[in-house]
Parts: structure tokens; C-alpha cells; sequence
């Protein structure tokens, strides 16, 4: 890592900066806020907040996307509180121990990049979902439910709505799994558990399931229907009805859903050659499902 250390005092700007080079991180030092503002390519930045007659915030407005961690002698408003408000991640009490300063380092940069990482998933999911996504009350949804639905992405898009409604993680459980019973056990309760492959277990499996999770924020998926549960149930449809078969569609089903689904992604052209047919044979069969085809 390219480490900015702002410290006045330079012994220990010197002895911070050696001990980080030693494990293999890059160091430069400055002893003023306004030499630091210079440049702002660092991914962590030491700021000691004991340099008399120096204002902070410009430090940590222009390194707000670097990890900026502050020195102090003693805590205060003006050294801890104040430069926590503008932005920075955290502090630490001199003297301290090189260790404990890399432990909030590391601590910080896995925090950035889970964040980065869990924002990169979140939209993922939003896009994949765009086109599944059904209307429901969530707030008004008491838990377990058991989703039943052909189509796996409709259960998908409504369990992990519920659970961004219902600001809470979520865990994802597939039933086929010999632990997976084990698993639900041992969540917290502030825990959502998305359990699919409801249909795979035994008779005496899901009364056994059934019993386990009463009580519990479980949310179940099936691509089969649910009966005789003891808790609500939910069917949700393909708006196409291509999918509500349960079984292996048939030619003319699936070419249906392909237009239905991907003729406002591709030309004509390309969607006819993916499908195997000519565009005269694409146009015939829009008119033959009566498809309006969407500009």
C-alpha cells in the first residue's frame, strides 16, 4: 500500500515510516497539512492531529478515498470528534504499537472492498432481476412463506426484495444440502434464510422442515406446489406462462419466451440467428403468437 504519514514530529514520522517499509508498504512524510494536499494517490493516510495552528478538514476532504486514520495524543472534539464527523475512519492513542496500527489498516481495507464488492452484487442482482420483479406488500409478509413458482428467478427476485425491505442479511440454504437442516438451526433470528429446493425432500423430510423453521424468518422456495404447510403460502406465475408447466417446454413455447424476453435486447437479425430461423420465420411466428414487437 502508498502510505502519506502527516506528522510534525519527525523521530516519529521516521520510525512509523520505517516500520511499514519493512512490511513491504510504500511511505512518504510530509510535516504540514498544506504539503499534503498536493497530491492525493495514497491508500491510507496518518494525520496526526497534534501539529499546532493546522486545519484538518481540507486533509480529509481530499483524501476521502484514501483510509484516513488520525494520531492523537489525547482525545477531544478538535483532534478525535470533529475529524471522525469530516470523514475519517478512525484513530489511534500515542504512543501505540505498530501492530495495532496495521490491525485498523487491514481492518479498513477490508472494509472497502467488501463495500465495493457488496455494491457490485447489489447491482447485479437489481439487473437481473429487473424483469421478474413482482409487486408485493413485504412490510405486511409474516414469516416463513413458502414461495411456490416454475420460474426459480421469480422466488430469487422476491426473497432478496424482502430482505432489502426488511433491512436485514440474508442466507442463502439450498435443501438438497445433507446440512443444510443443521444450518437453519444454528442462524440467529435476525437472520432471513432463503431455503430453496423445497421439492427435493421426502414427505417425512418437510414435515420435519415444516416443524423446524415455525417461528423462524424463512423464506422457502419450490418449483413444485406446496401443500399441507402450516404456514402462508405464495404462488407467483411467469407473466409469458411459458414456465408454468413445471416440465421440458416445448419448441414452440420456448421460441415464444425467447421473443417475449430478449426482442427488445437484440435486433431481428441477431435474435433470428440465435433462435435458428430466418427473420421471414420470425415475423410469421410474432403474428402467429400475436407479439407486438416493442420499440
Amino acid at each position: 500500500m502508498k502510505i502519506l504519514i502527516i506528522e510534525n514530529e519527525i523521530y516519529l514520522a521516521q520510525s512509523i515510516a520505517t516500520k511499514l517499509g519493512e512490511l513491504g508498504h510504500i511511505c512518504e512524510m510530509c510535516t504540514s497539512t498544506k504539503d499534503a494536499i498536493k497530491s492525493n494517490n495514497y491508500d491510507v493516510v496518518l494525520l496526526s492531529t497534534n501539529i499546532n495552528g493546522q486545519d484538518f478538514l481540507p486533509v480529509i476532504e481530499t483524501f476521502k478515498k484514501s483510509i484516513v486514520i488520525l494520531m492523537v495524543s489525547y482525545i477531544s472534539n478538535d483532534t478525535v470528534s470533529k475529524p471522525l464527523a469530516a470523514g475519517a475512519k478512525d484513530y489511534i492513542l500515542k504512543p501505540f504499537m505498530i501492530e495495532e496500527l496495521i490491525r485498523k489498516i487491514d481492518h479498513y481495507q477490508d472494509y472497502e472492498k467488501l463495500k465495493a464488492k457488496n455494491g457490485a452484487y447489489e447491482t447485479y442482482l437489481k439487473h437481473t432481476f429487473a424483469s421478474v420483479t413482482q409487486e408485493h406488500k413485504h412490510k405486511e409478509i409474516e414469516l416463513p412463506v413458502y414461495i411456490s413458482s416454475s420460474f426459480q428467478k421469480y422466488a430469487d427476485a422476491f426473497a432478496f426484495e424482502h430482505a432489502s425491505v426488511k433491512n436485514k442479511p440474508i442466507k442463502f440454504i439450498s435443501l438438497s444440502n445433507p446440512k443444510a437442516l443443521a444450518t437453519i438451526e444454528s442462524l440467529q433470528d435476525n437472520t432471513i434464510i432463503y431455503a430453496i429446493d423445497y421439492q427435493t425432500l421426502k414427505k417425512t423430510e418437510k414435515k420435519i422442515f415444516c416443524d423446524l423453521i415455525a417461528g423462524k424468518n424463512v423464506i422457502v422456495s419450490s418449483t413444485d406446489s406446496v401443500e399441507d404447510v402450516a404456514h402462508n403460502i405464495i404462488t407467483i406465475k411467469s407473466e409469458n406462462n411459458v414456465f408454468a408447466q413445471g416440465d421440458i417446454l416445448p419448441i414452440e413455447d420456448y421460441v415464444k419466451f425467447i421473443v417475449l424476453s430478449y426482442q427488445h435486447k437484440f435486433p431481428d437479425t441477431e435474435l433470428s440467428k440465435k433462435l435458428g430461423i430466418s427473420r421471414k420465420s420470425l415475423w410469421e411466428r410474432r403474428k402467429k403468437y400475436d407479439i407486438i414487437k416493442k420499440k
